[in-house]
């Protein structure tokens, strides 16, 4: 998400205390005949995307559910649902997901065990999208005078710091330090560590060629280093300094160097090209650094768990519940044959699957979408109003409709 593509979670201090005393997780929202309403007047619901991929997305969200106490419980305004009626309910819709249903069934069936909530969003009650996406960056395994740029693991002294005495200041930001003497500091900031601080400590896992490239494979949170011999090694975020995220974007907005209506990622990249004598000034501005490590699977949420293409999104986590069923609409980017981009509707269920240090308050969400050119294009240009409604579990259907097959995600 913007960095949420840092993957940014709660304070492990108050995680260690939500898993010893389960307690619920705010979701603000309207009340559901308000989102019924809404449905009839402002928008189709209506699915535009294909089965198999929410049946994928739905997969990996049990998969989670299933390793988390049952007796959790999340808020939905004024419901209460427990970790375990969730997963029955999304059982339900999982074993009866077929490749025939139309968008129309498609709504109809999830109605039958979900009602819809609206999310609260902004000050104008609307929704802000945006998209990331899974980048693919030129890269080494060795050092040379080509690729100089260092990918770096997590390094030994990176520590959790406890929650006080910065409680007031990063109520909501995990936050990391370092040992100096037995006083524990702020961890290096990213000038410190393109500056060398973590120089001859063997962290580097690869080198990038351009500076850019890594920083926002950085913002996206995972991607594929395309190597000298043509293979490709998939990475992921494993850490970060905790320094808060702070917008390049936004920097040069202020600066006048690029007009806020025409901002983008694509804009961002074609500046940073035609100054690179401001692109480290410009990139240290984001104090924030990530760190890395290899992957094996597909790019991986905050669930621990592979994100979905046009299936998953990230929310804030503190307000939504993770792992939950939602219908969004809003628009998407989408590049014609003849090299034009046009805005499409977008309108389709998505599963809460990942949260990111920019995606902060009921009125933000950004929604994951695979890797390519369509994807790039989508994460760059979409900065869209819109719609969120989360599917609440309908009260007194515990009992499963069939017996629970077993969820196996697709490799």
């Amino acid at each position: 998400m913007d960095m949420r593509h840092l993957r940014i979670l709660l304070l492990s201090a108050l995680g260690l205390l939500a898993s010893a005393c389960p307690s619920p997780s705010r979701a603000p929202v309207t009340r559901p005949e308000d989102a019924l309403v809404g449905l009839s007047r402002k928008m189709e619901p209506r699915d535009d995307g294909d089965v198999a991929s929410l049946r994928t997305a739905v997969a990996e969200s049990l998969v989670w559910l299933r390793s988390r106490p049952a007796d959790h419980r999340f808020i939905y305004g004024a419901r209460q649902v427990s970790i375990a009626e969730l997963r029955t309910a999304l059982e339900r819709l999982h074993a009866r997901l077929r490749e025939d249903l139309t968008p129309e069934a498609l709504w109809a069936l999830v109605l039958e065990d979900f009602e819809p909530l609206e999310a609260a969003g902004g000050e104008d009650g609307q929704v802000l999208f945006t998209g990331y996406y899974e980048p693919t960056i030129e890269a080494s395994l060795t050092r040379t005078d080509v690729y100089n740029v260092p990918i770096h693991g997590p390094p030994s002294d990176l520590i959790e710091v406890p929650l006080e005495p910065f409680a007031e200041r990063f109520k909501s930001e995990r936050v990391f330090g370092r040992l100096d003497g037995r006083k524990v500091v702020p961890y290096w900031s990213r000038g410190d560590i393109r500056g060398g601080r973590l120089s001859g400590r063997k962290l580097e896992l690869a080198w990038a060629k351009d500076p850019v490239a890594l920083f926002f494979l950085e913002v996206q949170g995972s991607g594929s280093l395309l190597l000298p011999d043509g293979s490709r090694r998939r990475i992921g975020y494993a850490a970060s300094n905790g320094k808060p995220y702070r917008s390049i974007g936004s920097l040069l907005i202020q600066e006048g160097a690029i007009p806020k209506e025409e901002m983008s990622m694509q804009a961002l990249r074609a500046w940073l090209a035609a100054n690179p004598q401001q692109c480290h000034r410009v990139l240290d501005h984001n104090e924030s650094y990530v760190f890395f490590r290899f992957l094996n699977t597909a790019s991986v949420g905050s669930l621990g768990r592979p994100v979905t293409a046009g299936r998953s999104i990230a929310t804030d986590a503190r307000l939504f519940p993770k792992g939950g069923l939602a219908f969004i609409h809003t628009e998407r980017p989408v590049r014609m044959a003849d090299g034009s981009v046009q805005w499409k509707p977008l309108s389709r269920f998505v599963l809460n699957q990942d949260t990111g240090g920019a995606i902060r308050g009921a009125g933000r969400v950004d929604v994951f979408w695979g890797a390519g050119p369509q994807a790039e294009l989508a994460a760059g240009m979409m900065k869209q109003k819109g719609r969120l409604l989360f599917l609440v579990p309908r009260p007194g259907r515990a009992a499963p409709l069939v017996a629970p097959v077993p969820v196996t995600p697709p490799k």
